[in-house]
């Protein structure tokens, strides 16, 4: 923390820095005790068929192997994704931030002791610092199974562009809330609210708002008032401005309302800013999230199940969410005990990446000497029964 404000990091940075902030130190411990009272992710038979008497097929759940995981500047992290590997048998390799070594540095001292004293290798848990070693390790797909980024949309290409190593990419967190016409207007405003400044460094705090058009007079004076009350600058459309001024609602000193940009709602701001919009209705709201988000998370604040489930299943998002703030998209708050990250891929794992989504699995056929040739496919006149195993 000294050595960043020595030089003079941005506010959002120190934050994230900052393990007293709140209770981030009591969630780190307590989010290693709830992955390590987990059930064991493996040795799990997923499906299991009968291919003939004597002949029996098991997906059994597996670790993935050898994880590299390239992260932000929040040190907790370090604990959140060795507990994870561990827990699911993998070795991990980490990178975090230039900002914060000196704590990853310590915890994963304390983490090595720690590991020392146990049946688990002090070196399944690797950390290193440089540039230059990612890089290379970036070539070691003999030996790497699997890239995790977490950071900007820049650092997941740049992984994608120069690795043969598969990546789970966590890029940008641009979440969106959408407020309905029907929404309860006192619920719409703490969502809101909760959604933009609980934590606005994270990657689930949302950055843009949008309101229905029929909603504007009834909704929008109350939430934006809300915003600005809790200290959130507005970046909003001349329709948005105009019924602000309409309403008489005006911003302050530190809580501004300026004029949007077609970026600002492709903008990932990490502070006390939102971007506002209006739209016609669910269909325009849902056409605007999948053209502008990263498919991190979003949310509508609706009374009406039928257009609650438009949004649900029409926003391509790994999060949806109805009536409830985006901040809830989280490992710890999903009960996965806590996270290696978000993941917006669509590969093996989406959304909050816990112990699940650090395995894989193999197929294991259980026999009695038989041999292909007798089947029918094959040369054969035996036929498959494909019972299906109670498992």
């Amino acid at each position: 923390m000294e050595a960043a404000e020595k030089a003079n990091v941005a506010a959002p940075l120190i934050k994230r820095l900052d393990l007293s902030r709140g209770d981030k130190f009591d969630t780190m411990l307590q989010g290693v005790l709830d992955v390590a009272s987990l059930p064991d992710p493996l040795g799990n038979i997923t499906f299991a068929n009968r291919l003939d008497d004597g002949l029996e097929l098991y997906r059994v759940t597996c670790p993935i192997g050898v994880l590299l995981v390239i992260f932000e500047s929040r040190p907790e992290v370090i604990a959140n994704i060795t507990a994870l590997a561990i827990k699911s048998g993998n070795a991990v390799i980490l990178k975090g931030g230039k900002e914060s070594f000196h704590s990853f540095a310590a915890i994963s001292g304390l983490i090595r002791e720690a590991l020392e004293g146990t049946e688990i290798p002090p070196g399944a848990v690797q950390l290193i610092e440089s540039r230059q070693e990612v890089s290379e390790l970036l070539k070691q797909d003999k030996y790497i199974d699997l890239v995790v980024p977490r950071g900007s949309n820049e650092l997941v290409r740049s992984i994608k562009s120069n690795t043969k190593i598969p990546v789970l990419g966590h890029a940008d967190g641009l979440c969106s809330v959408y407020v309905h016409r029907d929404a309860d207007v006192d619920m719409a405003a703490r969502i809101v609210v909760d959604s933009k400044t609980n934590y606005v460094a994270a990657c689930n705090a949302a950055e843009s708002l949008l309101l229905q058009r029929s909603a504007l007079q009834s909704h929008l004076p109350t939430i934006a008032k809300a915003l600005i009350d809790a200290g959130v600058s507005l970046k909003v459309t001349p329709e948005i401005s105009e019924s602000l001024k309409q309403a008489g609602v005006e911003g302050t000193a530190s809580a501004t309302i300026a004029s949007a940009e077609e970026k600002d709602f492709e903008t990932e701001f990490l502070s006390l800013t939102i971007a506002v919009a209006a739209v016609e209705g669910v269909e325009e709201a849902i056409k605007h999230i999948n053209s502008h988000s990263s498919k991190h998370t979003d949310s509508i604040v609706t009374a009406s199940k039928e257009i609650a489930d438009k949004f649900l299943n029409g926003v391509d998002s790994s999060g949806v969410f109805w009536n409830a703030s985006t901040r809830f998209s989280d490992g710890f708050r999903y009960g996965f005990g806590t996270e290696v990250g978000i993941s917006t891929s669509k590969i093996h794992a989406r959304g909050p990446v816990g112990l699940e989504g650090l395995t894989c699995y193999q197929y294991q056929l259980r026999g009695t000497g038989q041999v292909v040739a007798d089947y029918v496919g094959a040369g054969g006149k035996k036929e498959f029964k494909h019972e299906n195993i109670d498992i």
